[in-house]
């Protein structure tokens, strides 16, 4: 098991600091006592880091896209090895397990097929004309541009797809930045698997010392060193609000500010139209308790809010949702941090004044499980208690009932922003509810018909983030070939030679990507 940090193509042990992961349902401490990084080693990291940058910037599309692929080559290879890692330090399922192996790999596939290409550099030219009256007009082109080393932090609930070879390791590195990973307590035996991989792929494909780093670490004084490290030029994290809140203002106090990209969950909230309630009260019972307990509820897009019209139908399908989540399963979480804040966020919400209990099992044994519960509220307390919009991250959700369409519209204004947002309605009804599809359109990055919003699909349009407090920055998603961006700012060149110019630029296009010349997209 390897225990020590990641410096560049170096191991590095040189704190007194260590620590050992928890199986989450035996409670049994794991193999392995890591060594926390040292300061010393972060500035070593980051410097590195910075000195790789200087030749990875430049670093073809075609080769990077090799880097990555051979990053989920070796990652495939372990096989086994990580897999029952994973398994021992999240108690997630197999299943579960190789299933985000696969996107992990996907999404490193994904984005090499993206740089190969080389079009996402959106290269706009507007060429000279030196016979314009009553000036000239010079020769502009511009193209986006890696901005310097990147520090991940890792996600709890996704040892795999959101960690250190997740997606903001990925479109980090397609962007031509290198990468510092701040190890999860949690699971650092799965990081010193996965980093040891990447670090392979970048000695066979050639990549500079200090491309990737990795660094254990016990409570905050690692992170926040690396946030404020001077070299480092953008940070990504995938995790709580506080959380999120805490590297956001680091970042921010820096003498050189630098973007924090941090995701930071919401309610998602699940607005169910009266017809469909009619007619398929007990369907939607169960996709919706479904979606709820998914994953032990540890999901950023958990619908942790349902809001209906309360009319002749409520009764039932308030009835039909508390059995249905009677009938869930009770799952282990991550790890006991989670299940403890859990347990007292969920009591803290169904203790809340103008809240009704729908269906709840108490959690009487010692097990990290989570007992899934469903509560009920007006409108009007929803309307005043701000802290009913507070994500309990786990399998809770609050229903709201509204007793009328004003109502309705004022708790979708109400709400803060969001991940996702969703409508449930039958064909004939949703016409009619416009206003509220655009109102949420304001609310939320994605907006979702007739679906539950767990699942992230990995793709090219898909929207992982939303207007704060959801996201720090809702222009960006987390998800999706769109992620690369986050890493990369324009830069324009005037009246450059052509020989001089970035080869995304030159005249000729040797790249054969798409280019907006003179107004105008061409190959």
């Amino acid at each position: 098991m390897i225990t020590e940090n990641f410096i560049g193509f170096e191991r590095s042990a040189q704190g007194e600091n260590t620590y050992s992961a928890v199986n989450p349902v035996t409670q049994e401490t794991l193999p392995g006592a890591f060594v926390a990084a040292t300061m010393e080693e972060v500035n070593l990291a980051v410097n590195k880091a910075h000195e790789a940058w200087k030749v990875y910037r430049n670093t073809s599309g075609a080769q990077k896209a090799t880097f990555l692929r051979t990053i989920a080559e070796e990652i495939e290879g372990l096989g086994d090895t990580l897999v029952n890692r994973v398994m021992e330090e999240s108690g997630l399922p197999e299943g579960r397990v190789k299933g985000e192996r696969g996107r992990t790999c996907n999404q490193l596939r994904m984005f090499a097929d993206l740089v190969e290409e080389g079009s996402w550099v959106n290269a706009i030219i507007d060429t000279a004309q030196p016979d314009r009256q009553p000036i000239p007009k010079a020769d502009i082109r511009n193209m986006l541009q890696a901005v310097g080393p990147v520090v991940v932090f890792t996600a709890s609930n996704f040892p795999l797809a959101f960690s250190t070879a997740g997606g903001d390791t990925a479109s980090a590195l397609a962007s031509g930045c290198p990468v510092i990973v701040k190890a999860h307590e949690s699971h650092p035996g799965t990081n010193g698997l996965i980093a040891e991989a990447i670090l392979n792929a970048a000695r066979k494909t050639k990549m500079p010392d200090g491309v990737f780093s990795s660094l254990n670490a016990i409570g905050y004084q690692v992170g926040t060193a690396l946030v404020q490290h001077p070299q480092v030029k953008s940070v990504a994290f995938t995790g709580s609000y506080n959380g999120g809140m805490a590297l956001h203002k680091l970042a921010a106090d820096r003498t050189e500010p630098i973007p924090v990209f941090a995701e930071m969950g919401s309610v998602n909230p699940i607005f169910v139209l009266p017809g469909i309630i009619k007619t398929q009260s007990e369907a939607l019972a169960n996709q919706i308790a479904g979606s709820v307990n998914l994953g032990a509820g540890q999901f950023c897009t958990n619908p942790g809010l349902v809001v209906i019209r309360q009319d002749e139908n409520t009764e039932a399908f308030m009835e039909n949702l508390g059995s249905a989540f009677e009938k869930l399963a009770v799952q282990n979480m991550l790890n006991q941090g989670i299940y403890q804040n859990y347990e007292r966020l969920k009591k803290e919400s169904l203790q809340t004044a103008g809240v009704t209990t729908v269906a709840d099992q108490s959690n009487d044994g010692e097990n990290w499980e989570a007992y899934p519960a469903v509560a009920s509220a007006s409108a009007a307390e929803f309307l005043m208690n701000p802290n009913m919009q507070q994500e309990v991250f786990g399998p809770f959700s609050l229903v709201v009932q509204c007793e009328d369409e004003e109502h309705f519209y004022a708790v979708a204004d109400h709400l803060h922003g969001q991940l996702t947002a969703s409508i449930m309605g039958t064909q004939e009804e949703l016409a009619g509810y416009a206003d509220l599809f655009d109102t949420l359109q304001t609310k939320a990055g994605r907006v979702i018909f007739n679906g539950v919003p767990t699942g992230v699909e990995v793709c090219h349009a898909m929207q992982h983030g939303g207007p704060f407090p959801a996201s720090t920055d809702g222009r960006f998603t987390s998800v999706g070939t769109g992620a690369i961006k986050r890493f990369a700012r324009p830069v324009a060149f005037q009246d450059c030679p052509d020989a001089m110019l970035p080869a995304a630029l030159q005249a000729d296009n040797p790249m054969n990507i798409l280019r907006l010349v003179d107004g105008n997209w061409v190959r």
